[in-house]
């Protein structure tokens, strides 16, 4: 998992928030925006190390999960090829809550795999829509034009794809919303997508926040009898 966070306190709570115990094998990279101190995780193997102070002129976490990237690539492009090249990224928050079985559905991800994500962008969830096995469209209250109009925590990129595009990486000049698909347009294409959690009808993963969840797109598609699936227990 690539993290960015900007306080001790924070990669204190994202190791609370991502069960990390129950992961044997779950390797994690912290990059933050002051000096690293040593912090007891349970992961397998625990990098953290300090990006610098954090360009709030683009958006939140782009130089955090770049750097991250950057790491993987220069630790990992020594042995391309071999097993050092085995592996899935995903791009974890200390905000969200994760299920266990979430890491078990993005293991046998080939290329991208994806899921949808509860209690984000004042909807229920946000998640993939699938036809016949395949990604056919988004369910999301705002901008379903974007390329790919999915959250942070809704997909895991195959490591051996990060490395054999080193080109690839977060567009800080992006615009607000298409964070993820300056990343995913180089990786991917809709069709190329790998639904996972039941062909996206399971929620595994959610944006926590210690207040009431705001709702108002989902009020709105509602109103035109777009809302969100309430079989999908949210």
């Amino acid at each position: 998992m690539v993290s960015r966070t900007f306080k001790t306190f924070e990669v204190t709570e994202f190791n609370k928030s991502s069960t990390l115990e129950h992961e044997p094998f779950l390797k994690c990279i912290i990059s933050m925006n002051s000096a690293p101190v040593i912090i007891c995780l349970t992961c397998d193997a625990f990098h953290c190390f300090s990006q610098g102070d954090p360009n709030w002129l683009k958006p939140r976490g782009v130089e955090q999960r770049n750097e991250g990237l950057r790491w993987l690539r220069e630790h990992r492009r020594a042995s391309l090829g071999g097993a050092s090249e085995q592996g899935i990224v995903y791009f974890a928050d200390d905000d969200n809550t994760y299920s266990l079985q979430l890491f078990q559905e993005m293991r046998n991800t080939q290329k991208v795999s994806v899921w949808p994500v509860g209690l984000v962008g004042s909807m229920k969830y946000e998640s993939p829509m699938v036809k016949g096995g395949k990604v056919v469209g988004f369910h999301t209250g705002w901008r379903p034009s974007r390329p790919f109009p999915i959250d942070m925590a809704g997909f895991a990129v195959s490591l051996h794809l990060i490395l054999s595009h080193p080109d690839a990486c977060f567009d800080g000049d992006a615009p607000q919303g298409f964070l993820e698909s300056s990343l995913l347009h180089g990786l991917v294409t809709m069709d190329e997508l790998e639904p996972r959690a039941d062909n996206c009808t399971k929620v595994l993963v959610w944006h926590t926040r210690t207040e009431k969840p705001k709702m108002k797109r989902e009020e709105a598609l509602q109103a035109q009898g777009l809302g969100s699936d309430p079989a999908v227990e949210v």
